[in-house]
């Protein structure tokens, strides 16, 4: 892998609005604290229809997970539909179907609407499989794709790529585009209706009821209602965070001879699966293929460094063509006990604070879907997929799903009594970090690349987890709940929302 490769390609192929952060207190119809996907699509959507809104963003447009995601648009859900049907009956995969469909209609008609220039487009989608299945998983999942409303998906001999898939379900009607150009052009279309964005803008405090009100270090904002977009809530203690579970994703992006690979969406059948897209045209002799998988709980995984070669590996058996990696990058999915996302009011909250997060791989799509559902919350509107979605449900199906991953999460507490991951900071080297033991407590040391030590508490702040170094993306993760921080130990990711105590 080549050591000067690039993070993730959006980055260097958009140019994104910036804002000012806010410096007094201000009043308005809504408060969206978040500017990805969900949090924008939800302001866009309520300016539209005369609403006053502010959006709140810690760092920039599109900085969290959007700015990761290899933005697949699509209605072939990374759960499969013959689960989704066992946990939430037949009219409720009928309604995830549904759902993802009208996202991603509803992102194609705002580029048109508005004229973003994000090289959205429509393709086919191919599932084919891992070695670990047969045409037989492929037919159990027809049949339940058809059952869901989806009856233009059909099996095929092979996807259109030169190695072989065997058999496998074509979706056509997918989509796929650039996540911040396209964030960009919407928050264009949010200033010029009168909404107003502030980035560098930290919420430290969120509060519902008749007086909502979300406090940061430069003023207050004042609304009727409260969205916490922030991927996983910041303003939830535990509630949503007992049904979902963090997982790391890894990504490669390696230039391919133009036309070499056919123009689709492909994803296999594994666990964790590999998605496979293409950037056309990145120079006059070459697209980008973007290959991603090789997932693991955050904070969980004692093999970091092998994940992108061993992406690298997959994809170069199947794709010999690929030049040097010139890309790679990670991201966190919030994987729910049920498959689908938490989008509505947030539980055990005040009745104008609402939520979303649980993207299950699927961030862009039901990004978009919050968009739709909280606006006609906000609105008052009825919404036929609002108990689908909704953050309170208990999925009785999934009950064993939940156990497990809780369990897993109580097991994480071990972690206090342990050694460190090293016996002095003098073995950690330079770029690097490490959780030591110093007498009771246990510390996250960065070495920076001029030998200089930075010491926080490994403790998260969350609810108390010790973090785990992860060498691929330089970060602090959370094995609970996916609180990320960076190498300096600022958070960077719910659902804790300060940083690692400094030591």
């Amino acid at each position: 892998m080549a050591s000067h490769a690039k993070g993730p390609v959006w980055s260097d192929t958009a140019k994104v609005p910036t804002y000012s952060p806010l410096t007094a207190d201000v009043t308005a119809d809504v408060c969206i604290v978040g500017a990805g996907i969900a949090g924008l699509t939800t302001a866009y959507l309520l300016t539209q229809v005369g609403k006053s809104v502010v959006v709140l963003e810690d760092g920039g447009i599109g900085s969290g997970q959007t700015g990761a995601t290899t933005a697949h648009l699509v209605n072939a859900l990374d759960d499969r539909f013959f689960d989704l049907e066992r946990l939430h009956g037949g009219r409720g995969s009928r309604l995830a179907a549904e759902s993802h469909t009208a996202a991603i209609d509803r992102v194609e008609s705002i580029v048109a609407r508005e004229r973003i220039a994000c090289d959205f487009t429509r393709l086919d989608g191919y599932l084919f499989c891992a070695p670990e299945h047969d045409e037989a998983f492929l037919d159990r999942e027809l049949e339940a794709v058809h059952r869901a409303g989806l009856h233009n998906v059909a099996k095929v001999g092979r996807a259109p790529i030169d190695f072989d898939t065997g058999p496998c379900l074509r979706f056509p009607n997918q989509g796929q585009f650039h996540p911040l150009k396209y964030l960009a052009g919407l928050a264009e279309a949010i200033e010029r209706a009168g909404g107003r964005i502030f980035t560098g803008t930290h919420a430290k405090q969120i509060q519902g009821g008749a007086r909502a009100c979300v406090g940061t270090p430069g003023g207050t904002v004042r609304a009727g209602s409260v969205v916490v977009a922030t991927n996983t809530p910041v303003n939830d203690l535990v509630v949503v965070h007992t049904k979902q579970a963090p997982y790391m994703t890894y990504v490669i992006g390696a230039p391919v001879p133009r036309h070499s690979v056919t123009t689709a969406l492909y994803w296999d059948t594994g666990d964790p699966y590999h998605y496979i897209r293409l950037v056309t045209s990145i120079d006059a002799e070459h697209d980008l293929l973007i290959v991603g998988g090789e997932d693991h709980k955050s904070g969980q995984a004692d093999d970091i460094p092998e994940r992108h070669p061993r992406l690298e590996r997959w994809a170069r058996e199947r794709f010999p063509m690929m030049g040097e990696v010139t890309h790679k990058w990670g991201g966190q999915v919030m994987e729910p006990v049920d498959g689908l996302a938490f989008i509505g009011h947030n539980p055990l909250d005040s009745d104008n604070v609402y939520t979303v997060t649980g993207d299950s791989g699927n961030g862009m799509t039901h990004g978009t879907i919050a968009g739709m559902l909280l606006t006609d919350q906000i609105l008052g509107r009825h919404n036929p997929w609002e108990s689908l979605y909704d953050p309170g449900r208990v999925t009785l199906r999934a009950s064993g799903a939940f156990a497990k991953e809780n369990v897993n999460v109580a097991a994480q507490y071990a972690d206090w009594v342990t050694k460190g991951d090293v016996d002095s900071v003098d073995d950690i080297p330079k770029d690097s970090g490490a959780v030591i033991r110093r007498g009771a407590s246990k510390l996250a040391v960065y070495r920076d690349a001029t030998g200089g030590l930075h010491e926080r508490s490994a403790v998260c702040p969350h609810l108390g987890c010790i973090v785990a170094w992860n060498p691929a993306e330089k970060t602090w993760d959370c094995p609970c709940h996916g609180s990320r921080f960076d190498k300096f130990g600022e958070v960077t990711n719910g659902p804790a929302n300060v940083g690692l105590v400094r030591s």
